[in-house]
């Protein structure tokens, strides 16, 4: 196909080609296309590579509220004046830090939809004050750089919220976890299982509620499997996002306010061994560009 149009636009002789068609007419086609898509089709002429510059264009990948994630910038990079659609797009499609950094929010560069993660230091963790019951360790496998580790609790309880002017949407919100503790040994990724333990006795229960009132609850074994993933199973020491449930946003103003819990309160055992991220908020139907990990369905 690149052959091709390669030589509609050079074998202008022969008859009308890419390179004949106005500007504006490239510019409402490509308001269908994605943004990968219309960044490869802006090398083939000036008309087109005119037509992905335009702000219309790239003002209908934009959600309705962006200029609330411009507002979270630093203010060193506030300056957005000058920029065209097109570069706010660039801009927002790298994770924008808030709450302390310890809450990011992005669009998703496929489709300009939001996506949002928010790290266990924003959260609410019992007994996370005593290092015989949880410990914070550094890892690059975490987009903030640090995991919470439950070494050996009765109470389990992880819960957090966040307020955000979500463009509507369906949204789904998951927690990504790890069982067992894992680190480097001569350039390789080891997981260690020492401290893994009471994950079988019963389920882990995941809520979620809204401020307008919608509800949604799980529950899962987080146990050890360890079959072939060619089978579908779930391989030892794979990070994995268990689906607390969905939730739809028909307007961004009030704000929406959503609070979340992962909690496995049976005092009559012990368990511990498991690493705890973050929880990802995005769109429901993104979930297959997620990052390297596992998603885990009721």
């Amino acid at each position: 196909m690149g052959a091709s149009l390669s030589n509609l636009t050079e074998n202008e002789s022969t008859g009308p080609g890419l390179g004949d068609i106005p500007e504006n007419c490239v510019a409402c086609v490509f308001m269908y296309l994605t943004p990968p898509e219309i960044c490869n089709l802006a090398r083939l002429n000036r008309a087109f590579r005119g037509a992905a510059s335009s702000d219309a264009v790239w003002n209908s990948k934009l959600p309705s509220n962006y200029h609330y994630l411009l507002d979270l910038l630093p203010l060193r990079e506030k300056i957005n004046e000058g920029l065209s659609k097109k570069d706010i797009f660039a801009l927002l499609s790298r994770p924008v830090p808030f709450d302390d950094g310890n809450k990011e929010v992005w669009l998703d560069r496929i489709s300009g939809r939001i996506c949002m993660s928010i790290s266990t230091k924003a959260m609410l963790i019992t007994g996370v004050e005593d290092r015989r019951h949880w410990n914070w360790f550094p890892t690059e496998e975490s987009r903030f750089h640090v995991v919470a580790y439950c070494q050996q609790v009765w109470w389990f309880e992880v819960s957090g919220s966040v307020k955000f002017p979500f463009p509507p949407d369906v949204y789904m919100l998951t927690f990504r976890v790890h069982l067992g503790k894992f680190y480097k040994r001569l350039g390789r990724r080891v997981s260690s299982f020492e401290h893994t333990h009471g994950w079988d006795l019963g389920p882990v229960r995941y809520e979620l509620t809204t401020s307008d009132g919608q509800h949604a609850v799980s529950e899962y074994f987080i146990h050890d499997i360890e079959q072939d993933d060619a089978n579908g199973y779930i391989k030892r020491g794979n990070w994995i996002e268990y689906k607390v449930g969905e939730f739809i946003v028909s307007r961004s103003d009030p704000a929406t306010e959503v609070r979340f819990s992962m909690k496995q309160i049976d005092c009559t055992h012990s368990k511990g061994g498991l690493c705890v991220d973050s929880v990802s908020i995005a769109p429901s139907n993104l979930k297959g560009r997620r990052r390297k990990g596992v998603l885990k369905y009721q």
